[in-house]
């Protein structure tokens, strides 16, 4: 019996997305200490929102690929589809981007090549997975799973235009 493989977001994304987090809460404190207007505390608030979401979404998501069938953890939540019940693998690509949705009956669950390893992923994945229902640009794209990294590198950016305007903030010194 083989043992499970698990799938996680990539610690290239994750590691700048928290430090984007951690700096706007930062940013936050030092406009609120030093008395800036009070719409640039709400313009940071509502920034932290989704980017803090986003950040807690992409660490607790999890996919799981066991004999049976797969199973993908989100925080709070989780969905499994077993392979003996899927009717269809498919894929959508749009640039460097590739989504793969596996449908059964009135169900789905669609995986992203935001997932670190994402060709081993689709690998294990239509090794597993009956021969029928694989599509043919699903077939394809497995080829040559495509590797995305434009998010990590504007997350990087992000981090440091934040940084920038942190230091600026604090009146272009550090202590």
């Amino acid at each position: 019996m083989n043992t499970p493989r698990y799938f996680s977001i990539r610690k290239a994304f994750l590691v700048p997305l928290g430090l984007l987090v951690l700096l706007c809460c930062i940013l936050l404190v030092v406009v609120l200490m030093v008395g800036q207007p009070v719409a640039k505390a709400f313009i940071l608030g509502a920034l932290i929102l989704p980017i803090t979401g986003l950040f807690v979404e992409s660490a607790f998501r999890k996919a799981v690929i066991d004999e049976q069938g797969i199973t993908v953890y989100k925080f709070l939540r989780s969905k499994s589809l077993k392979f003996a019940e899927l009717t269809a693998v498919e894929t959508v690509q749009v640039r460097k981007r590739a989504f793969l949705t596996l449908c059964a009956e009135d169900e789905f669950l669609i995986l992203s090549n935001a997932y670190g390893d994402f060709p081993e992923l689709v690998r294990v994945l239509l090794s597993r997975v009956p021969e029928g229902t694989v599509s043919e640009e699903t077939r394809q794209m497995a080829a040559s799973p495509p590797v995305k990294s434009s998010d990590v590198i504007s997350c990087w950016l992000a981090v440091a235009l934040l940084a920038f305007i942190l230091y600026i903030q604090l009146g272009g010194r550090l202590w």
